[in-house]
């Protein structure tokens, strides 16, 4: 059946207009009713309800269902109506999420009903069915996400947490609206409901009842089913520090070779890399690939192989003992590590420019994403910075924007910028670069108005109207709470290999008969991959290969310390057990030209 539009009765189903309503094959409908049962509707049926979690995969076999957000509140609107052929669901289905919409039966038909648990493992095996599903599952989020679905955040524009549950969940792609208190009529009138004083929020809302005054992050994840536990006392064989894509690529390898690996991020998986609108010169994907949709895939494949992923849950200390490394979070509790990986990345840097601090959130954003441009519909902004991540984000708000200034410090945009991009930014009607330009103020109250500019090489300065102002000027290490742990270099970068044998402890080193392998820091058993390592290609490509090498690289501590065991006599080190190293699918870590 094709996916063109049709009435069925008096329905009328949704078009597929993006690719977020595929209809199944004929084939893939027969393949997944041998893993399903077939169970009849009546109208008025709720299949799942928003803010529980999904139990099964439905894909509708007769009848028409419609999906609903706020199902019975005042607020109350259809997102979509889908007929013969069509699968329920979204995203959190595949990641353990609560569902952000409810499925109503319109006419009454059949169903497939696929328990969630084996629709992944079908998904797992047969990668076309699965780049359908995934593909429409992103599409649906995002389309969530632009109908502003989900929770509220309500909460002042000048509060440092509002920021911060707003970054948590454009970060995490979750569906969710901002509700401002300082200029949203809707505000007043929801504090009163609800009995929330001013000096409690901000706060979050979902299904117009459950509230959560001013919530830490996992608490706000626990709202929602990200599965974000405490970590569990007790011992795992690789701990990923940081979920981008060094730190996925570790928690793939590692979890597919069979090790226990647990991965954490103190914000959200995907790092930089997630907030990038398309990263077209990834290898494989010749049309181009958006950091989103890369991470999610990245995400299912480590849940697939077994590996344990917790956001948030942030590390604050790494202590050696016995051989192996007490991992503590600040939360207190602690994990026993045989190896660990650290994947952490970079944080932004700000602009050091008066007045921009209270605009941040707001209008001033270090992030470009289907959220940020919902806010500058055909507005004029401006994008502040001369590398890869800034054309990309040029390029993106473009479509969005009325007017696109790329603000540029030096000279020449092919310092640092990749070709590709800089044909496609000087090409396009929308942005105007301008060289040689650096950002001296702001002006705006509430929302930035406009930006005091000035040409650095002659000290004019003009003013360029702008609602927005994005910042992609470099970023610095997560390293802070590794500086009195191992050797940093003169920027906070972990030094490995070569640099690190040179900055380490040799007394630490002569028991084991070597030094630090290529990734290894100046702790036995601890890597560092990605951007967090000194001398690394700030690349998505090559962060992926230093995760997939790290995991190579613990194999080979494990094995070296194992035999270092063996040789050992009675007075020796303690015996522990060591896993065989893996057979044929030993492979050197790729490394590339992608962007991040």
């Amino acid at each position: 059946m094709s996916t063109a539009e049709y009435d069925h009765g008096a329905v009328r189903e949704t078009p597929d207009r993006y690719g977020a309503f595929p209809r199944l094959t004929p084939e893939q409908l027969q393949d997944l009713a041998a893993h399903g049962e077939r169970r009849p509707t009546t109208a008025g049926e709720v299949l799942y309800r928003e803010g529980e979690p999904f139990r099964e995969f439905l894909v509708i076999l007769s009848g028409t269902v419609e999906i609903v957000e706020d199902h019975g509140g005042p607020e109350e609107r259809t997102v979509a109506v889908h007929g013969p052929g069509r699968f329920l669901g979204e995203l959190g289905l595949l990641e353990g999420q609560a569902a952000f919409e409810t499925a109503v039966v319109r006419e009454a038909g059949e169903i497939l009903a696929v328990p969630v648990e084996r629709q992944r493992a079908l998904v797992a095996r047969d990668p076309v069915l699965g780049d359908v599903i995934l593909r429409a599952y992103l599409g649906r989020r995002y389309l969530l996400i632009g109908l502003g679905a989900g929770f509220r955040i309500l909460g002042s524009c000048y509060s440092q947490d509002t920021l911060r549950l707003r970054e948590f969940a454009a970060r995490n792609r979750l569906p969710h609206r901002w509700v401002d208190l300082e200029k949203d009529k809707e505000a007043e009138a929801l504090l009163r409901r609800f009995g929330i004083r001013p000096e409690e929020t901000p706060v979050v809302i979902w299904q117009g009842e459950r509230v959560l005054r001013n919530p830490s992050n996992a608490e706000l994840a626990r709202l929602i089913g990200l599965p974000a536990p405490a970590p569990e006392a007790g011992r795992c064989e690789v701990m990923v520090v940081g979920a981008g894509p060094a730190g996925l690529a570790a928690s793939v390898y590692g979890a597919s070779d069979g090790l226990t690996t647990v991965t954490v991020d103190a914000v959200a998986s995907g790092g930089q890399a997630g907030t990038t609108s398309r990263i077209e010169n990834y290898l494989g994907f010749p049309s181009g690939i958006s950091g989103g949709e890369l991470i999610e895939r990245a995400v299912l494949q480590a849940h697939k192989f077994g590996a344990r992923l917790m956001v948030p849950a942030q590390v604050s200390g790494l202590t050696p003992q016995d051989d192996e490394y007490i991992v503590t979070f600040t939360d207190g509790s602690q994990t026993r590590a045989g190896a660990v990986v650290l994947a952490s990345g970079v944080r932004y840097r700000r602009l050091d420019v008066p007045g921009i601090d209270r605009l941040e959130g707001t209008s001033v954003y270090y992030a470009a994403t289907v959220q940020e441009a919902s806010l500058c519909q055909a507005d004029p902004v401006a994008v502040v910075g001369g590398g890869n991540s800034a054309g990309q984000a040029a390029l993106f708000l473009a479509n969005h924007a009325s007017r696109v200034y790329l603000l540029v410090r030096g000279g020449d945009l092919n310092a640092d910028m990749s070709r590709y991009l800089v044909d496609q930014v000087e090409r396009h009607p929308k942005i105007e670069v301008q060289l040689h330009t650096e950002v001296r103020g702001v002006s705006g109250e509430e929302r930035l108005e406009s930006l005091t500019v000035e040409d650095n090489t002659t000290g004019e300065r003009r003013e360029v109207r702008a609602v927005a102002l994005f910042v992609f000027i470099g970023a610095r290490p997560r390293t802070d709470w590794l500086r009195s742990v191992l050797a940093l270099d003169e920027k906070g970068f972990v030094l490995t290999g070569a640099d690190a044998q040179a900055a380490a402890d040799g007394t630490r080193w002569e028991s084991l008969g070597r030094g630090p392998l290529l990734l290894e820091t100046t702790l036995p058993g601890v890597f560092a991959a990605g951007d967090v390592r000194s001398g690394s290609v700030k690349r998505v490509a090559s962060a992926a290969g230093e995760g997939a090498m790290a995991i190579r690289l613990v194999h080979e501590h494990r094995e070296k310390a194992g035999n270092l065991v063996r040789t050992a006599g009675p007075e020796g080190p303690r015996p522990r057990q060591t896993d065989p190293r893996p057979g044929d699918d030993r492979e050197p870590a790729e490394t590339g030209d992608a962007d991040g």
